[in-house]
């Protein structure tokens, strides 16, 4: 299971390291390498939101990438990858299989480092 980790680990962060590179091209006005969904774009009404999102994209596909911090890239990720995959479900289908490819690895490896984020739910903290 070790592979199937490590396979995750790289597509997420090859994933998330382009898709945050990318979104500079389009802040910047550049024309970008990878497709991009316009209706997607078109939520960010303000530039400094795809600015904060996009920059924690590159850091946390560089962080995945590297091997570090695994746990704490999986939390930060969690509210991107849940608007990823409800975007390209309900709204935008063009990239719908990509979501649904991350959404996959993204699960597996939450369930993998599982143990790290026990604590969370406890009732009362230590």
């Amino acid at each position: 299971m070790k592979v199937l980790l490590l396979i995750c680990r790289f597509f997420l962060g090859v994933v998330f390291l382009m898709a945050g590179l990318n979104g500079y091209f389009v802040i910047l006005d550049l024309e970008p390498f990878i497709e991009t969904s316009p209706a997607a774009m078109a939520l960010f009404q303000f530039d400094y939101l795809l600015i904060i999102e996009k920059s924690l994209e590159i850091l946390c596909g560089i962080l995945l990438l590297a091997n570090r911090f695994i746990p704490l890239v999986l939390a930060i990720l969690s509210p991107i990858v849940a608007n990823i995959f409800l975007l390209h479900v309900f709204v935008d289908h063009s990239l719908l299989s990509l979501a649904i490819c991350i959404m996959i690895a993204y699960s597996y490896m939450l369930f993998y480092f599982r143990e790290n984020f026990v604590s969370i739910f406890e009732k009362k903290p230590s």
